[in-house]
């Protein structure tokens, strides 16, 4: 037996361990296999070119638990490693010293990954001691046990072994005694471990029998040696990729397309990504790409490898070139993350729309899965957008779908306006904007579909790209103003009857601290409705954009009330009839007031007129006095004259139902007024 100093405290390597390679204690499970996987591809390899004339045999790595004896042991039968080989990459360490080893390969991550000596000191983390037992390969070789307990010190001795290879015998310390219960490493397995290149086999598999749980000699091995992605395209079937998606997300719905990735030049990547059956909410869907490196799990967060749309895809991304930090827990910045970033971009981009041509009809039938992903694409990714925009479609409110040139030749005759520009009408609900769209589509225009989560977003970006385009809510105005032509209709009411209305309406329409309503009239046809709620585009906009963004900069706009208008047409029959109700209830009353509003309004000017030109020390104050008590005046009879108008609306139940049935058209109209408007209803029938 020989003794030896590692050459470090212990103060000094288990702090760097932690602090710079393993954060994370279950790491040590996925250190401890992934070197004796390596151990037995080389036994492999050096067995085909041969570099060895022994009997290969079963090439496995086995790990076992004893809870009486608390260890853990991890065995495998590869090339194994002579006494000198145990002082050269075991004890290498103390060549430098712990800190200057890490300095040294820090910038050089992989010269690093796969390091027996530097993932073996990982089992430090969860072991109060560790033997290392192994035989080489090598002809002649005598078989060695190293023995450590955590102290700058350890000894090496000379035992007996049956056969090659290597046992990791962790001694488990008392505060990770959770990694010597089967279900721990079961589940660490799975998780690291589930597709590596050599059978991991922990114990043996199990099955119910007489009601209860019992063993059977057949080993429980826990991987799959050649994965999916690691076999040719050409020999799988869409099942075989249906059946790896559901063994990565067992309680998923089947995914939608998939994308085998096969790349050699000028990078290693291969893999296989999904397009699932995304939900309208972007954050649930992320974080469900597995990275790989040699078929060693690393990480679910791949926002670094990929753009961030494609984060909402789901499988696996398997590359060595992908350089990692010394621990193979984070990414580091390297030229070739960008480039693989980019290159699974274009490979996305081009597998839809190789599918869209093979097959337009059934990719309509899946668009509404593939609308979230491909419109976060668009908005995120420069390249992807020039790409995707050939096969990207809008849907309408028929449910009929275009690609973005096929819409613009549909729409352009009739839906440009008198400034030349390109109107896309568009709904956010059909169910709730079902007025507003059959009034539109009465005037012979056609309204998209945009009721997804990022549309709102969207639609602001393709104003940027069309040219001379923009994109209008279908119930953000009337149907005769949501297009603007030249030829407008005549009104059929005079400015005070306008004004009275004005007083009339308002008074009835539900303002309050959340919503704020501003009466306008337009002239429409006498088959449009009398009366419609509009709330104007970028308000809303605004403040949908702002409700998304949780505030932030455009939190100012969330603050604000929702601000609509109540459009009268004025050429209605029923306006026309309030007008009559209005005239020969209060119309006198109302007439001398504004005859004398008009007369005040006219002295007001003269008062005005004698100003101009005097500074505010030459106006007498006689001249300011009487300004002043003409504005009291006309104030007091504006007032009275809303009073009388207001009274006469509180009295009409026909002004009553028109702004309730606008807003129930809008769904708006809840609680007491929906009571009150049936009641209503009932007593007008």
């Amino acid at each position: 037996m020989s003794k030896g100093n590692i050459g470090v405290t212990t103060e000094n390597i288990f702090p760097i361990i932690k602090k710079f390679l393993y954060s994370d204690h279950e790491i040590f499970l996925r250190e401890l296999v992934s070197n004796a996987v390596d151990a037995s591809q080389k036994m492999k390899t050096l067995s085909s070119v041969g570099e060895f004339n022994g009997e290969l045999g079963e090439l496995k790595v086995s790990i076992s638990i004893d809870e009486k004896a608390k260890t853990l042991t991890i065995s495998d039968r590869g090339v194994g490693m002579t006494a000198e080989e145990i002082e050269k990459y075991i004890n290498q360490i103390a060549f430098s010293g712990a800190e200057e080893f890490v300095d040294k390969y820090k910038d050089d991550a992989n010269a690093i990954i796969g390091h027996f000596g530097l993932g073996f000191y990982s089992s430090f983390m969860v072991a109060k001691k560790v033997n290392i037992i192994t035989q080489s390969h090598k002809d002649g070789a005598k078989a060695v046990k190293w023995t450590c307990d955590g102290s700058p010190e350890y000894t090496l001795e000379e035992v007996e072994k049956e056969d090659r290879g290597t046992d990791i015998v962790l001694h488990i310390d008392e505060e990770n005694e959770n990694f010597l219960q089967k279900a721990e490493i079961t589940t660490l397995l799975n998780k690291y471990c589930k597709f590596l290149p050599v059978p991991v086999v922990f114990g043996n598999k199990t099955e119910w029998k007489d009601g209860k749980e019992e063993e059977t000699a057949e080993e429980n091995q826990i991987n799959d040696v050649a994965p999916l992605w690691t076999r040719t395209p050409s020999e799988l079937k869409d099942e075989d990729y249906n059946q790896f998606y559901k063994d990565l997300y067992p309680m998923s719905e089947d995914p939608i397309f998939n994308i085998h990735l096969n790349v050699d030049y000028p990078f290693n990547l291969t893999g296989v990504l999904y397009f699932p059956k995304i939900k309208n909410n972007v954050e649930v869907q992320k974080n469900k790409i597995q990275l790989y490196s040699n078929q060693v799990f690393i990480t679910d967060s791949v926002e670094n490898i990929v753009p961030e749309f494609l984060t909402l895809l789901h499988g696996v991304i398997d590359s060595p070139d992908i350089p990692l930090n010394v621990s193979r827990s984070y990414l580091q910045a390297d030229g070739n993350v960008k480039k693989i970033s980019n290159h699974i971009t274009k490979k996305v981009a081009d597998r839809l729309a190789e599918i869209f041509k093979a097959d337009r009809a059934d990719f309509e039938a899946k668009w509404d899965s593939l609308k979230l992903f491909i419109g976060y694409g668009m908005l995120t990714e420069e390249k992807f957008y020039d790409k995707a925009q050939k096969f990207s479609l809008f849907k309408n409110a028929d449910g009929k779908y275009f690609t973005f040139d096929e819409y613009k030749d549909i729409i352009k005759e009739n839906q440009t306006d008198k400034d030349d520009q390109l109107v896309y009408l568009y709904t956010t609900n059909v169910e709730e904007q079902h007025s507003f769209i059959e009034a539109a589509k009465n005037k012979g225009y056609d309204v998209l579909v945009m009721d997804g989560q990022l549309d709102n977003h969207f639609v602001n970006h393709l104003e940027q790209k069309f040219e001379k385009s923009r994109f209008v809510r279908v119930d953000s105005d009337v149907a005769e103003k949501l297009i603007p032509k030249e030829s407008t209709l005549e009104s059929q009411l005079s400015a005070g009857d306008k004004d009275d209305l004005t007083s009339v309406f308002s008074a009835q329409v539900p303002n309050g601290d959340k919503m704020n309503f501003i009466v306008a009239f337009e002239a429409m046809g006498k088959d449009s409705s009398p009366a419609i709620i509009t709330q104007q585009e970028f308000m809303r906009r605004m403040k949908e954009m702002s409700a998304m963004q949780g505030g932030g900069g455009m939190n100012f706009y969330g603050e604000m009330p929702d601000s609509y208008q109540l459009v009268v047409n004025e050429n209605h029959p029923i306006v026309e009839r309030i007008l009559a109700d209005k005239n020969e209830a209060v119309g006198k009353e109302a007439d001398s007031l504004r005859s004398k509003i008009e007369s005040l309004n006219g002295k007001r000017q003269e008062l005005e007129k004698a100003k101009e030109g005097k500074k505010e020390e030459e106006i007498e104050q006689a001249q300011k006095d009487e300004l002043a008590d003409v504005d009291k005046k006309i104030s007091e009879l504006n007032t009275k004259k809303t009073e009388v108008l207001s009274k006469f609306s509180t009295d009409n139940k026909l002004v009553s139902q028109l702004i309730d049935l606008a807003l129930l058209s809008n769904n708006m109209l809840k609680g007491e007024a929906l009571t009150k408007f049936v009641k209503r209803s009932i007593d007008l029938i």
